[in-house]
């Protein structure tokens, strides 16, 4: 495909965005930005938030991944399901009867202001870095496929990606998001399905010969049991999974505003199993993907993409699909999915971002209502701003994203992990105007412990298990600042 043709498939797409957003956006309330009135079909969110929860990051990293632990990554995603299942039965039932816009203010009835605010900041903190890990690193292979060769500087890449994003949810907020994530899911998972089966049949496979070849079969382990010191040993991935799940998806305001957004708990619940069967199934489909794109550079001596002096394995999937011949079905289903990844995840943080911003720092439901739309959407302009200023900071990021991404994950979600078990597990009050204090410590103790030298710690490696480390950590020192509740 020439620039021109990948330019006017992106202006289409966006094109397509935009009618949504004005289909969708005619109201412009902050109920509708917030919460979609709670009008929002369950099914709908269901298959919206499998794009969401997946981004560019399953997209283009994940198929990476294949080349350094195969299939090891399964082990997390059934850790995931588990996980779902704790945010189905309790911490659902939790947000619907307290009729919360924003998650964290639980944590104010439960604990004070100063909890409350403490679980606000590090969820900025964890969604400004997770949706700038993401958009990044779809902005990268936009560069790398089409940008780079028409002198368009990285940095532009991005503020044209974020300005696109804001024209669309300008209006309609989380409501636009719900059916805009529906069409993004359909175009990633559309994509994987066109590349699984090119490929295929350019090494002459079907689906069942591909999975029980011996080529396959070499790249397609899931399970690890041997090695209690590797990052792929199952019990890491397991366990640290179901952590990953309840902090990331149900301590999230990002991913809890999609489920708020339904009619009733009900639904809300329905939403989320469904969810929670299908994500299995896809990451097993993009793991797939990864396998054959492995088999096919093996097979043809395809060298691995390196930007910047770096190997980068993210980058296999759009080199294949680009640059090898299979033809422009794969190269525009391969576009209209990783554009569909890219706004898919950075579409709804934004949104997020924003609610929690207005609702949680500047208390926007208290204002005089004339007030209240002004400044949302001056709360709107100056998250857009922020997260064009960290992707660009994160431009110089070595190593594989999904690994990066999860591991700094496990540091800021750890106190919302930690403040909010404590709440539900414990009849305890604390001291609230320490909570920060334990927050931050936690996070200093568990990159102290995971920074230990192999002298301590030996051949160990820590993975996904940083999180409940961290959230055990802030339970403990939430106990140190605890009473009894008269």
């Amino acid at each position: 495909m020439t620039a021109t043709q990948i330019l006017l498939l992106i202006a289409a797409y966006f094109g397509l965005l935009i009618l949504i957003s004005y289909l969708t956006g005619k109201d412009d309330s902050n109920d509708v930005f917030f919460k979609a009135k709670k009008q929002s079909p369950w099914y709908l969110v269901a298959f919206g938030m499998i794009g969401a929860s997946l981004s560019g990051v399953t997209f283009i990293s994940v198929p990476g991944m294949i080349g350094g632990q195969q299939f090891a990554y399964m082990q997390g995603v059934f850790g995931f399901f588990v996980g779902y299942l704790f945010i189905i039965l309790i911490l659902l039932p939790l947000y619907y009867k307290l009729n919360v816009t924003s998650i964290y203010q639980y944590l104010e009835q439960r604990f004070g202001i100063v909890s409350y605010k403490t679980g606000a900041f590090f969820f900025l903190l964890s969604r400004v870095t997770g949706a700038s890990f993401r958009l990044y690193l779809v902005a990268l292979s936009m560069q790398y496929i089409v940008f780079e060769k028409l002198g368009v500087p990285f940095w532009l890449t991005v503020v044209i990606s974020i300005l696109l994003i804001w024209l669309y949810t300008k209006r309609g907020g989380i409501k636009t998001i719900i059916w805009t994530d529906t069409l993004q899911t359909l175009a990633m998972l559309v994509s994987v399905g066109v590349g699984i089966y090119l490929i295929n049949q350019k090494l002459d496979f079907t689906v069942i010969s591909m999975l029980k070849s011996e080529s396959f079969s070499a790249k397609s382990q899931i399970f690890f049991f041997d090695d209690p010191n590797a990052t792929t040993y199952f019990w890491k991935y397991f366990i640290g999974g179901i952590f990953i799940a309840i902090a990331m998806t149900g301590l999230d305001q990002d991913m809890m505003q999609k489920n708020l957004t339904c009619k009733n708990k009900k639904d809300a619940q329905k939403n989320m199993f469904t969810m929670a069967t299908l994500v299995i199934v896809v990451n097993f489909a993009f793991l797939s993907l990864g396998a054959l794109l492995f088999i096919y550079a093996d097979k043809f001596n395809l060298q691995i993409p390196v930007v910047n002096e770096i190997i980068r394995t993210d980058l296999l999937f759009p080199e294949i699909a680009m640059n090898q011949g299979l033809g422009n079905t794969l190269s525009i289903t391969f576009l209209i999915g990783l554009i569909a990844a890219a706004y898919s995840s950075a579409d709804s943080a934004l949104t997020s971002l924003t609610t929690s911003f207005s609702v949680d720092f500047l208390n926007i439901e208290k204002k005089p209502e004339a007030e209240q739309k002004p400044l949302r959407k001056k709360v709107h302009i100056g998250v857009s701003l922020l997260l064009i200023l960290v992707v660009i900071i994160f431009n110089n990021l070595e190593g594989n994203v999904v690994s990066n991404l999860f591991k700094f994950a496990t540091y800021t979600y750890g106190p919302l992990l930690g403040l909010f078990a404590f709440g539900i597990l414990s009849k305890r009050q604390i001291k609230d105007s320490y909570a920060w204090i334990v927050a931050l410590l936690s996070i200093i103790l568990s990159f102290v412990i995971t920074s230990l030298p192999e002298s301590v710690i030996g051949a160990y490696k820590f993975h996904w298990e940083i999180l409940p480390l961290n959230g055990i950590i802030t339970y403990l020192g939430l106990i140190l600042i605890s009473r009894k509740q008269n």
